[in-house]
């Protein structure tokens, strides 16, 4: 597979070259099952249970009888902390203890990983430059860097990370700047354009082989 090289100071995105890459990450057949699963199991294992509710013995209420048992005409009540009534405690309530991670095997995330790249790739949204970083941790020169480089939005893969590209990333909320070794499939899928360096696409090479 053949990956457009681009030149760091912009210009043509195709005017720099090509990059060659393994076939068996860049160049096979998607999965979309899996790559859906990926997904879903990648946003399951980042969500916390932060949701806490009561049940009919924790809510604050009063233990006597709303009415008498017989003749008001209206149903029978024992007390207000019922669930069928308004203020009463839950059925199943959240105990704030709840365990949504879904387990994904490793050969099925470098597999699913896999797909998605070489879906971008076929999809002309993946482009290779030689190395990116910024002199100083400024968000504007960041921000004027993806500019010139033609891009609006956009996911940018380094072979690692440092505090200039840190700093400068942080508030910009159209470009995400990561490490090879933190590519992850909701990223990957969310940006219409991913731009790896050439270290990068070797780093991604040997990770998901």
């Amino acid at each position: 597979m053949e990956l457009k090289l681009i030149s760091e100071k912009g210009g043509d995105k195709g005017s720099a070259g090509t990059v060659s890459a393994k076939d068996e990450i860049f160049a096979r057949d998607f999965n979309e099952t899996l790559v859906h699963q990926l997904v879903v199991a990648y946003e399951a294992n980042a969500r916390l249970s932060t949701s806490k509710q009561k049940d009919r013995g924790e809510v604050r209420h009063s233990t006597k009888k709303p009415w008498r048992q017989k003749g008001t005409g209206r149903a029978r009540a024992g007390m207000t902390s019922s669930p069928l009534w308004r203020g009463g405690g839950k059925i199943f309530p959240n105990t704030g203890e709840e365990n949504y991670s879904q387990k994904v095997n490793r050969k099925m995330y470098r597999a699913g990983m896999a797909s998605i790249l070489s879906q971008l790739a076929r999809e002309d949204r993946i482009r290779v430059v030689d190395e990116f970083k910024v002199e100083h941790p400024k968000t504007k020169l960041l921000a004027q860097k993806v500019k010139s480089m033609g891009f609006d939005e956009v996911l940018v893969i380094t072979d690692e990370m440092d505090s200039n590209l840190t700093l400068s990333s942080r508030n910009l909320h159209n470009v995400q700047v990561i490490a090879a070794q933190h590519a992850n499939p909701v990223a990957l899928v969310r940006y219409p354009t991913v731009l790896l360096t050439k270290k990068a696409v070797a780093k991604l090479e040997e990770m998901f082989k």
